[in-house]
């Protein structure tokens, strides 16, 4: 079967727990013949060997791939589900467990059952582990080019739904959770400012791989912005049916600090969420969800769009 071949965890590790070439310890005396010809337990060692080296080369084809600015590592079944649902182009995807793959293909995605069965590679459990920092439960990891998204483009161009500002974040799983909601809201896509990346491999673990079903970029900095900024602050208007426009720029602060005085000060308008007395703050991807719903529910073409057609009579 193409693409299907078991990777075993072979080798000595050094001190520091890379693996080590196992084929510097063949030895004549293992099984080697003079004419040239393999006994069988050197057979077995150039097996293991090869094997090894082949280990090593993933497991640093995986590390490049984590700095690579046009590849995205996708940590779990959920991540592979959506990146090849919404067309990502998947270059490398590894299991430890076939069987489980197949189990969650039938149950969970079966339009991705050809694939995977055709494509996955067969690593054993010692060399899963080393191609991630949090090997995922679901024993399959992948790696896929990035579209090429501007998030200068996305805050400068015309939009029917709303697109959201991420001001310097700082929880990798709550950047992901938002591009999660984004997506589901039927978002214009996801824009970020500061050091972390939405396409960070945790970033795609906490959306599930929805990077690849809305645009997602970081900017290093907010320049120009095509219609209403609105500012999501506890002194705002108070949120209401139709308060949030299908074009807005709705900019949401750090979980800790907030949104800086200088983007509340380009803001258009400001909105806040209604909350019980004594509650303070909610979650970033749970404050996006409240405006991307009340946005869409509120939006009665948007609706239209989502209700499923019913046959009269």
């Amino acid at each position: 079967m193409p693409g299907h071949f078991r990777l075993h965890g072979a080798g000595r590790r050094s001190a520091s727990g890379a693996l080590a070439r196992p084929w510097r310890h063949l030895r004549p005396e293992a099984g080697w013949t003079r004419d040239g010809d393999e006994g069988v337990e050197a057979t077995e060692y150039r097996k293991e060997a090869s094997a090894a080296i082949v280990g090593e080369d993933l497991i640093n084809r995986f590390r490049a791939s984590r700095r690579d600015k046009s590849r995205a590592v996708l940590e779990g079944f959920h991540a592979l589900k959506h990146a090849w649902r919404f067309h990502a182009a998947i270059e490398c995807v590894v299991t430890r467990d076939r069987e489980l793959l197949a189990r969650l293909c039938r149950a969970l995605a079966p339009d991705l059952e050809p694939f995977a069965t055709e494509h996955a590679v067969d690593v054993e459990p010692d060399i899963f582990q080393q191609l991630s920092p949090t090997p995922p439960d679901t024993g399959v990891i992948a790696i896929a080019l990035r579209p090429a998204v501007s998030g200068r483009e996305l805050l400068t161009s015309p939009r029917t739904a709303p697109l959201v500002l991420l001001e310097h974040p700082t929880h990798l799983g709550n950047i992901g959770a938002s591009v999660r909601v984004a997506a589901a809201a039927g978002a214009a896509g996801v824009v970020t400012t500061g050091p972390h990346d939405p396409w960070d491999p945790a970033a795609i673990r906490g959306a599930a791989g929805l990077q690849y079903a809305v645009p997602a970029a970081r900017v290093d900095a907010i320049d120009d912005v095509r219609g209403p900024l609105i500012a999501i602050h506890p002194e705002g208007e108070t949120l209401s049916w139709g308060a949030v426009p299908s074009d807005a720029v709705l900019a949401f602060g750090s979980e800790r600090r907030g949104l800086s005085e200088q983007l509340l000060a380009r803001a258009e308008g400001r909105l806040a969420i209604p909350m019980e007395p004594g509650v303070s703050s909610l979650n970033l991807a749970t404050s996006v969800a409240v405006l991307l719903y009340t946005w869409r529910l509120g939006c009665p073409a948007v609706r239209r769009k989502a209700e499923p057609e019913r046959e009269e009579g």
